[in-house]
């Protein structure tokens, strides 16, 4: 199993992390009462938000709502990351949007993404965090190894580069090959 992710591209807000310190190696605790928030797969069950990852490595990505055409572009992108990649590196992809559960089957539907999915509806999770755009998190353990925050709506991280950081191999997004003809 690769090295866990300790880079940070930009600073958490101190209520993402538990005050109890870390440990590089472990990466920054989710604060509990974070950790304890539900968030609502397509069927309407609610899990907490920590339970995604508490036993497992996993990405997870927060997009701004479902109706928003960069994000949109973005989850059909993920949705091109085979399973099998992803097993391979022992890593669970998880979208999580702000909507009513109602929302993610035709969503899922629109983009082809076939991973995880969940919705935060009363927003929680996003205001503890802290967060007004979308955002990428690497956690496992109910620890967080990587967050990049979006300054913009254009200002995804790479997909390859998330993926890497985790040590998933890098995935080619183009659905077909590009032909120049001279």
């Amino acid at each position: 199993m690769a090295a866990p992710v300790t880079r940070q591209v930009s600073g958490c807000a101190g209520r993402v992390l538990s005050p109890s310190g870390s440990n590089p190696e472990r990466g920054q605790p989710l604060a509990a009462d974070v950790a304890e928030l539900p968030v609502q797969d397509a069927s309407g069950r609610r899990v907490t938000f920590g339970a995604l990852f508490r036993e497992r490595r996993a990405v997870v990505v927060f997009v701004r709502h479902f109706l928003c055409y960069v994000c949109k572009e973005y989850v059909e992108d993920l949705g091109k990351i085979p399973k099998s990649v992803l097993r391979e590196a022992d890593v669970t992809l998880i979208v999580i949007g702000q909507s009513s559960y109602h929302h993610i089957e035709p969503f899922c539907k629109l983009t082809g993404y076939s991973h995880e999915i969940y919705v935060d509806p009363e927003r929680e999770i996003y205001k503890r965090l802290g967060m007004k755009r979308g955002e990428e998190i690497s956690s496992s353990g109910n620890s967080i190894h990587f967050v990049h925050r979006d300054r913009n709506r254009l200002d995804h991280k790479p997909i390859n580069s998330v993926l890497q950081l985790v040590g998933v191999q890098p995935v080619n997004f183009m659905s077909r090959p590009t032909v120049i003809h001279v």
